[in-house]
């Protein structure tokens, strides 16, 4: 399981392929942003962003 954060800039020592959820209303309903640590480079890790579905309880 990822962890959670409310604020990207709450991130602090992203390491290549962590993922983390960011809850701070960017996507769209019923989706939440992932940030992950795609690659290195000589200046650190470079963080990808997408909205992934949400997960949770099913509702009928």
């Amino acid at each position: 399981m990822a962890e959670q954060v409310t604020r990207e800039r709450d991130i602090v020592n992203l390491r290549l392929g962590q993922r983390i959820l960011v809850d701070d209303g960017s996507c769209p309903t019923g989706q939440i942003k992932e940030v992950s640590g795609a690659q290195m480079t000589a200046t650190g890790v470079v963080p990808a962003r997408k909205c992934i579905p949400r997960l949770g309880t099913k509702t009928r």
